[in-house]
């Protein structure tokens, strides 16, 4: 048959034939270098960990442990599946066991359908427990009763039972003498005595513990310690912190102390909505500089481990990234806990020692953030935007690839069986390999960053012409090139520091194009999670239309460790103030912030020796006349001096890599950090508590080897 073409089939056949193996060819490699890289990890591999404990969202987080054992579960709203449990041996490390409900169906809105939607609303708030062989998980869902899982293993199955009332932000004690208590509320908090089968609260037993106005909120963990009663709690106005409420009895009366405040880990506020039912577009406020708002620890509870030390967790709301878990010491004083060291109580933090459980963990995450559709699950990442129609959606029909099939909706927020997983910071590159020969007059298919507003890069079948397009929703800006082949990449890079995405395409999947203006990501609380990746297929024809075909997706990240850059153990390096750009010298045998026309400035003054003393922490020896960097006295001004022989924890710091180039070197002998007063022309001290958004008081300084 081949002697038969004519010179031009012979070329119109090789053609085919070029094309066709140069397209397995990229599905091929596609498949082989399939690698994720590293993604954000606590551990920093010497002994300590940098907070957040995971660089996405994990909100409302509840803790215990059982022996040697640590479980953990958290809000997920809309997304299916819901209520993950994550395990853990040092608090620090932590394994996905399961998702307690697979879909949690109470009508149309839970399924997208009719026009109605639950954004922010579904699964939030659990509470996690174990008593007596069980474990149990509370949890609020909007316009039911709070609803009760049960098993005898964490990792299922699970049984579910709706219970008689509804509890804002409850947690339950197992109490000593067999009863069962329950506390709840939003700016006061109740509580009764559960029934035996704990479905209902015991006639007469509700009672109002802490009134309205007593600067207690909402999020309570409640905890029996000692034969007293403790509840952690979260205020929110004018901004969050976080309290501890103490009594001698269940139904009080309760004393209230601050546990923890101001920690926002030098993040301010960004792009948040002035009224998130009006628009697009939507009204925004712009960052405003040092307005932490809601970003400092709060809601969160505490635990004791084998050793005897106290630990507590709680959320930040770290922005468009979402609601973030931080880890942190707890000093007990005067028989109230408090997040921190001894010294500055109340502010934990960035990196610290990891806890000693008797456990230590290799580093790794709880996911595998990419995933190349060659299992027959889809990983544990993965969530669906509410309860997906299964029918529609395979990982067998094409071996390798996530089919997805259009279904009609009037734009990407209406779309069913959207896949969706969080995005991870401070930095996160997305990218899918889309087949698209099967979509239909209609169909829309591609990567969406779900949010609100929300925007994507996808294709788009219309009559007989297939585009690239990407959409903006707070702008309404369209961006459409001609697709030349079927098989396209496309990737959005997110930058959670800025909170700005760019997307763009790639023929080949080596060479991206940027499509689009720079997207700008919001926090927001209509969704009430963060910005997620998402791949979506949709209909515009009011028609169930073709399908698209994703080949992989795969997440980089530029920066996945705490440590963006190597502790310069025995290099000589030179320590610069973020605030005025002064550099430290050896003034004198005192430490003094300089600028760089002054004498000191050169030569050796400004070059201090970094030697590693172990679990992150460092001695800083002047290169000028061989002493250590040391906090005498309570670490004010003039009491960081330089001596001649170290002095133990007086001349060691820990090493606190703030993720943008910066540090903080916090003082072992005050749990305070150094300070160079800005613009002051003094001395260095070793009392600052923490730093500002904006990091320019003082205690962030940029560090430079010196070859």
């Amino acid at each position: 048959m081949i002697l038969a073409y004519s010179r031009q089939g012979f070329i119109l056949f090789f053609a085919m034939l070029l094309q066709t193996l140069q397209i397995n060819a990229q599905q091929k490699a596609s498949k082989t270098n399939f690698n994720q890289g590293p993604t954000w990890t606590s551990d920093n591999g010497n002994g300590t960990f940098t907070n957040p404990l995971f660089y996405d969202e994990f909100s409302d987080p509840d803790l215990i442990r059982v022996g040697d054992d640590y479980y953990l579960t958290g809000t997920t709203m809309h997304a299916m599946p819901g209520l993950p449990v994550l395990h853990s041996k040092d608090l620090v490390n932590w394994d996905f066991v399961c998702y307690v409900v697979d879909k949690l169906d109470f009508g149309p809105a839970y399924r997208l359908e009719n026009g109605l939607d639950i954004y922010g609303q579904g699964i939030w708030a659990p509470c996690l427990r174990y008593h007596n062989g069980q474990f149990y998980i509370f949890t609020n869902v909007n316009g039911q009763t709070t609803q009760l899982f049960t098993a005898t293993n964490p990792a299922g199955p699970w049984t579910q039972t709706k219970m008689k009332k509804s509890f804002h932000d409850l947690s339950v004690l197992f109490d000593d003498d067999g009863k069962a208590y329950v506390v709840w509320g939003y700016d006061e908090v109740h509580l009764a005595e559960f029934t035996a089968d704990l479905t209902d609260t015991k006639p007469g037993t509700e009672q109002v513990i802490v009134p309205k106005g007593s600067g207690a909120g909402e999020g309570c963990h409640f905890y029996k310690i000692n034969g007293r009663y403790y509840i952690t709690n979260t205020n929110y106005d004018p901004l969050c912190y976080q309290v501890c409420l103490r009594a001698d009895k269940p139904t009080g009366p309760y004393e209230i102390n601050v546990m923890s405040a101001k920690e926002n880990l030098g993040v301010g506020t960004g792009w948040q909505h002035k009224n998130i039912r009006k628009g697009p577009p939507f009204e925004l406020n712009p960052p405003v500089k040092n307005f932490v708002g809601s970003i400092p620890m709060h809601q969160g509870g505490i635990v004791q481990i084998q050793s005897g030390e106290w630990w507590g967790w709680s959320m930040l709301d770290h922005n468009s990234v979402g609601r973030v878990t931080a880890l942190s010491p707890v000093t007990w004083k005067d028989d109230w806990p408090y997040f921190g060291l001894p010294g500055n109580l109340t502010r934990s933090p960035r990196t610290w020692i990891k806890p000693n459980t008797g456990f230590s963990s290799p580093p790794h995450a709880p996911y595998q953030r990419s995933d190349d559709f060659s299992a027959v699950k889809l990983q544990p990442i993965w969530q669906w935007n509410h309860v997906p129609v299964d029918k529609k959606w395979s990982l067998i029909k094409r071996k390798g690839y996530l089919r997805l099939q259009s279904l009609p909706a009037k734009d990407f927020w209406s779309a069913r069986n959207s896949l969706t997983q969080r995005a991870v910071g401070p930095e996160s590159v997305a990218t899918t390999a889309i087949e698209t020969g099967g979509l239909k007059a209609g169909d829309v298919a591609g990567l969406a960053l779900l949010n609100l507003p929300y925007a994507w890069i996808g294709i788009s079948k219309e009559g007989g012409t297939t585009n690239i397009k990407t959409f903006d929703q707070q702008t309404g800006k369209v961006t459409i090139e001609k697709a030349t082949t079927s098989r396209l990449w496309l990737r959005v890079h997110c930058n959670f520091d800025t909170e700005k995405a760019v997307f763009s395409y790639s023929s080949d999947g080596t060479i991206f194009h940027d499509l689009g203006d720079t997207m700008i990501m919001v926090f927001q609380l209509r969704t009430f999670q963060g910005v997620r990746f998402s791949l979506f297929n949709f209909n515009t024809s009011n028609a169930e239309g073709g399908y698209a075909d994703f080949d992989n997706f795969i997440v980089q990240e530029p920066r996945p460790h705490g440590l963006t850059r190597p502790i310069p153990y025995g290099k000589v390096i030179a320590l610069t103030s973020l605030a005025d750009s002064t550099l430290l010298v050896n003034w004198k045998d005192f430490v003094r912030p300089v600028p760089g026309n002054d004498r000191f400035a050169e030569g050796e003054h400004t070059h201090f020796r970094v030697l590693d003393r172990g679990n992150g922490r460092i001695a800083l020896q002047s290169v000028v006349d061989s002493g250590f960097v040391t906090v005498k006295g309570l670490g004010g001004m003039a009491e960081v001096r330089i001596e001649k022989e170290e002095k133990g924890d007086a001349s060691l710091f820990q090493w606190q890599d703030m993720l943008r180039g910066d540090l903080m070197l916090m003082s072992i002998a005050t749990h305070r950090y150094l300070f160079a007063d800005p613009n002051a022309k003094s001395l260095t001290s070793a009392d600052a508590a923490g730093t500002r958004p904006d990091r320019k008081d003082g205690s962030c300084f940029t560090w430079q080897i010196i070859e």
